[in-house]
This record gives C-alpha cells, sequence and structure tokens, in this order.
C-alpha cells in the first residue's frame, strides 16, 4: 500500500480505528504475557518465604 501523506497512513483508508485498535489489544495481551509470569513468580516467591520464617520461628 502507498499513502500519500502520514495522514493517510493512520487513517488507512477510513479502517484506521479498527486497525490501530487491533494493533493496541494484540500489543497489550503481548506486554501481559511478558508481565503475568513474572508477577507470579514474584508473589509464590513471597509467600514460601513467609511461609519459611513462620515455620523457622515455630521451631
Amino acid at each position: 500500500m502507498n499513502f500519500e501523506s502520514l495522514n493517510e497512513f493512520f487513517a488507512m483508508g477510513g479502517h484506521g480505528l479498527y486497525v490501530w485498535l487491533a494493533y493496541g489489544a494484540g500489543g497489550l495481551v503481548f506486554l501481559y504475557n511478558l508481565a503475568a509470569p513474572k508477577l507470579k513468580r514474584d508473589g509464590l516467591v513471597k509467600r514460601l518465604s513467609q511461609q519459611y520464617r513462620r515455620e523457622k520461628a515455630s521451631q
């Protein structure tokens, strides 16, 4: 596709809203898939360390 101007590129022939929302939704899913495992791992490490400290204190 050839565009005469940057504005035409963003408008995408009248389908710009759909195109850019689709790219945005895809980007959000991509970022979530990057961040979710790290957040879950950090939560698990925190819970396990708290449990370990409680068990160590009760001994």
